[in-house]
C-alpha cells in the first residue's frame, strides 16, 4: 500500500489522549477528525528507519517497534497479531502494523511504498460515522482505499470489487468487516479492508482497523490478523523490541 499507513500512524502518534473523551457523548466530533487530518501532506514517507514518531500529550519518543507477538492498542483494549516480515508499534490512539518489504510508489518513484500495513483506532478519530458496526465498516471502505491505494502513490483507484461484506467476532465483540479489491491506475493494485466493532475496554465506542496489503501478498494475511485481535488490558506492545 501507499505509505498512509506511515502517515496515518505518525499522526495518530502525536493526538492526545483527550480528544478520544470527545466521543463520550454525542457531541460535536469535528475537533478529533481535524486533529487527526493535520499534517498529513508533508508527512507522506517510508515507514523505514524506526517507523513514525510523534510530539502529542504521550511520552514523545518513537514507538517501540515491536517483531512478533502482538502490538497492544491500549486505548481500545485490544491486541493485534504481528504477522512475518511485518513489525508493530502503538500509537497514542491506536496501534499500527506495518510490512518491512518496501519500493518506490509506482505514481511517485520520489516516496516509498509498502507492501501491506493496518492500524486501528477509535470511529470518530477518524471521522467514520454510524450507529453500529456493520455502518461504520460500510462508511469507512471507500475513505480506506482511497488513503491506502489513491492519490499520489499509486494515481486514483479506476474501479473497485467486493470481495467480502459480512459479520464477524472480534475480541469477543460483533463486529463487521468489509473487503475491496482496489484496482489502481498505476502499480500494483491492493487488498483493502475496514473492520469495525465496539472496543472491549469501552463497548459504547466502535473501533475501526483499516487494512492495505498488494495483490502480489497474500490475502491470508487479512484472515491472519483479523482473527488474531484480541482482548488486551493495556502495556506497550507484548511482543519483542528491538
Amino acid at each position: 500500500m501507499g505509505a498512509a499507513v506511515a502517515v496515518v500512524a505518525a499522526v495518530l502518534a502525536s493526538v492526545g489522549v483527550g480528544v478520544y473523551a470527545l466521543t463520550d457523548d454525542d457531541g460535536d466530533r469535528s475537533t478529533a477528525t481535524s486533529q487527526q487530518q493535520g499534517g498529513r501532506d508533508d508527512e507522506r514517507g517510508a515507514p523505514e528507519g524506526g517507523g513514525p514518531g510523534g510530539e502529542g500529550d504521550g511520552e514523545g519518543d518513537e514507538p517501540r517497534r515491536v517483531e512478533s507477538g502482538a502490538v497492544t492498542d491500549s486505548l481500545s483494549g485490544i491486541s493485534l497479531p504481528v504477522p512475518e516480515g511485518w513489525y508493530g508499534e502503538e500509537l497514542q490512539v491506536g496501534a499500527a502494523l506495518t510490512s518491512k518489504e518496501s519500493y518506490d510508489c509506482p505514481g511517485d518513484a520520489s516516496k516509498t511504498c509498502v507492501k501491506g500495513g493496518a492500524y486501528s483506532a477509535p470511529a470518530v478519530v477518524l471521522g467514520t460515522r454510524g450507529g453500529t458496526a456493520e455502518e461504520v465498516a460500510k462508511a469507512d471502505i471507500a475513505a480506506n482505499a482511497e488513503e491506502s491505494y489513491g492519490g499520489e502513490a499509486y494515481g486514483r483507484i479506476t474501479s473497485h470489487d467486493v470481495l467480502a461484506s459480512k459479520a464477524v467476532t472480534v475480541a469477543g465483540q460483533k463486529g463487521y468487516l468489509v473487503r475491496w479489491r482496489a484496482v489502481t491506475q498505476e502499480g500494483s493494485d491492493g487488498f483493502v479492508q475496514s473492520l469495525a466493532f465496539p472496543s472491549p475496554s469501552r463497548p459504547d465506542q466502535i473501533v475501526v482497523v483499516r487494512f492495505g496489503v498488494d495483490t502480489d501478498q497474500r490475502q491470508t494475511v487479512l484472515d491472519e490478523i483479523t482473527e488474531g485481535i484480541e482482548v488486551a488490558e493495556g502495556g506497550r506492545g507484548s511482543g519483542q523490541d528491538v
